[in-house]
């Protein structure tokens, strides 16, 4: 799970990351302990877009202006990495007419919602496979266009979206729709720790939080900042990677040989073997590299078989052994 979210950040294109587990595994507290690991992003002050400051989203009034010069200053902030509750309604998600300004001096203005900000971080959804039908659709059409398109009470806006998706849950629950399933770039279980050592770790670190928060932050401090350089410098190692013809014959022949629909599977591969050889501080993948991200990134993606009771990562690794990749 963990490997998936660095990589997810790193690369972006990734398309997000899946995390299925039992109760209780740490899934919702790993993702939202990543916004403390990832590099800032640059605005401006008072933007409720996170417009890049050369790059403005057309309903951004606070980065637009007639010439440029009332424009707010640039500034850091946190990359965002945002919750979506499952209650919430569709007009907090994609924003709505702001009913104050409306009411107080008469303006129709648009109040940003949570896609907005959202955008150039993350999108956390957890229990994901109870989110509402009218919801899971809104989330497809801003996910395939990066844009996300409001009209109503007589407003018309188009602003970009572009996040990670990052969605939790328990699979006891139900499954999720096949259509937001295939827009996951990765798939991880998590299931509860089976090593007695594991799990007394485990009970001694959050005793520790408990007792001394800053204390503890305080001790880990270091680690979290080298993994902070570590995205960093991967970021900027992940153009400069080239992508061998004859590594990408291997994931073509992967997925054929697994019966994965679309071309998604193979882009996917790639992105995540891209994006692990660039943390790893390579400038070339190797096929190792395929091997180690197959599982998560085709798991999901293959059709289920009632004659086989192997599960979709045991298919995934059966193929990568009798193709002789492994």
């Amino acid at each position: 799970m963990k490997q998936a979210l660095l990589m997810a950040a790193v690369e972006p294109t990734l398309g997000g990351v899946l995390v299925f587990g039992d109760r209780g595994t740490g899934k919702s507290t790993a993702v939202r302990a990543l916004a403390a690991l990832l590099p800032a992003i640059e605005t401006r002050k008072q933007c409720r877009f996170n417009c890049p400051p050369d790059e403005p989203a057309e309903a951004c009034t606070t980065c637009n202006s007639a010439d440029g010069s009332r424009a707010p200053g640039k500034i850091k902030v946190p990359t965002p990495v945002i919750d979506l509750p499952l209650g919430t309604t569709e007009d907090r998600v994609c924003g709505a007419l702001d009913l104050e300004r409306a009411l107080v001096s008469g303006e129709k203005a648009f109040e940003p919602g949570l896609l907005a900000r959202a955008h150039r971080g993350f999108l956390y959804i957890d229990e994901i496979n109870l989110l509402e039908d009218h919801l899971v659709d809104l989330l497809l059409d801003v996910a395939a266009s990066g844009i996300n398109l409001v009209e109503r009470e007589g407003l018309s806006i188009r602003h970009p979206a572009r996040f990670v998706l990052v969605g939790s849950g328990n699979p006891e629950e139900g499954d999720l729709r096949p259509q937001l399933l295939d827009r996951f770039g990765l798939a991880v279980d998590v299931s509860s720790p089976t090593e007695i050592s594991q799990r007394v770790e485990v009970i001694q670190r959050r005793d520790a939080y408990e007792r001394d928060p800053e204390g503890f932050v305080s001790e880990w401090e270091k680690r979290d900042n080298g993994v902070q350089s570590r995205i960093l410098t991967a970021r900027k190692l992940l153009p400069k990677i080239d992508f061998p013809d004859k590594l990408l014959t291997k994931i073509a022949q992967l997925c054929v040989a697994l019966g994965v629909d679309g071309l998604r599977g193979e882009l996917t591969l790639m992105r995540a073997a891209r994006a692990l050889a660039a943390l790893e501080g390579r400038k070339t993948p190797k096929l190792n590299d395929i091997v180690a991200v197959a599982p998560m990134a085709l798991r999901h993606r293959l059709r289920r078989d009632p004659l086989d009771e192997a599960g979709n990562t045991s298919r995934v690794e059966r193929a990568i052994s009798e193709l002789g990749y492994a």
